[in-house]
């Protein structure tokens, strides 16, 4: 099954176009960039505007590579690719690579184009692009929403339709009053006026802000170049006190490179002095077993001789 899985691929793969001949000796050993070429390339297939990153030189950016995919597919083509098994990048990945080239493969074949007729230069050629086809299809659900708010609207409209009526029909039969009519324009006309009135305040407003704001700016910028004269005057000036300091800075690191040095000495003589205690604890330890061990043979002895004595009595 493994190997009819891999010739599909390769076989689908070369019906698609792809300019390079994929062995089942390429994924052998996990071959990542052989698998992160293919991807691309089928991404780029389905969808030529997309704008995956095609970095995959550390290993985050092969995760990210691997999770931008995996989520284009989900999105665009409803295919559910295992990211663990692409990131393996071996013969499980060619399954995972599967579920995509049969995609395209299978659609190819529905516009009636043969794979056994197309040659390796006819394949190369080929073009294959669901990008507007998806397009048209949010297009469509789109204007499908639209449809559906409008038919809403228009059937309350409708249905309010009894009672414009009989207010239109009265507003239509009513005579126009050029008294009232001369009135209400004459509203308008100072209603607008006064809107015009409005903007023209605001726009002066405006312009006096603008200059507010540049002379402020023009004083900020004049405080920045005398901070940094004076900086730059900081600088270039000696302090008072720093040949005394340089002089003291020296003499404390040659009395910290005698410390230094006298600390050494003092550890190594503890070291020698904890060695000599260890040493005489030994022999005096050793001295103390050896004049047990004489006390004992005494002990011995005289009990020997003691009882040889009451042998003779």
């Amino acid at each position: 099954p493994a190997l009819a899985c891999f010739s599909d691929f390769t076989e689908m793969m070369r019906a698609l176009g792809y300019p390079r001949l994929i062995s089942m000796e390429n994924f052998h050993t996990p071959n990542f960039m052989l698998v992160s070429e293919v991807l691309l390339w089928l991404v780029k297939r389905y969808e030529p505007q997309t704008d995956i990153p095609p970095d995959v030189e550390t290993e985050q950016d092969r995760v990210f590579f691997i999770k931008a995919v995996a989520q284009f597919m989900a999105t665009k083509a409803h295919i559910k690719l295992n990211t663990k098994k692409l990131y393996q990048a071996d013969g499980y990945a060619v399954k995972e690579l599967l579920k995509v080239t049969s995609v395209l493969y299978g659609a190819m074949n529905t516009k009636g184009v043969e794979r056994a007729d197309l040659s390796e230069e006819d394949s190369s050629k080929f073009k294959f692009d669901l990008g507007s086809k998806i397009a048209d299809l949010k297009a469509a659900r789109q204007l499908a929403s639209e449809i559906t708010s409008k038919g809403a609207s228009l059937y309350d409209l409708l249905g309010k339709e009894v009672e414009l009526r009989e207010a239109r029909t009265e507003s239509i039969a009513r005579p126009l009053e050029i008294n009232e009519a001369e009135k209400m324009m004459k509203v308008a006309i100072d209603c607008v006026l006064e809107e015009v009135q409005k903007t023209k305040d605001m726009l002066n407003n405006v312009a006096l802000d603008e200059a507010n704001l540049e002379a402020k700016i023009e004083k900020r910028k004049l405080e920045l170049e005398r901070s940094q004269k004076r900086l730059q005057t900081l600088q270039s000036v000696r302090p008072a006190f720093m040949d005394e300091y340089e002089k003291i800075e020296e003499q404390l690191q040659k009395q910290y490179s005698s410390y230094l040095e006298k600390f050494r000495n003092l550890t190594y003589m503890e070291q020698l002095l904890d060695d000599h205690r260890r040493t005489e604890q030994e022999m005096f330890e050793e001295a103390a077993n050896m004049l047990r061990l004489m006390q004992n043979r005494l002990k011995e002895e005289e009990q020997h001789l003691l009882k040889s004595g009451s042998k003779w009595d």
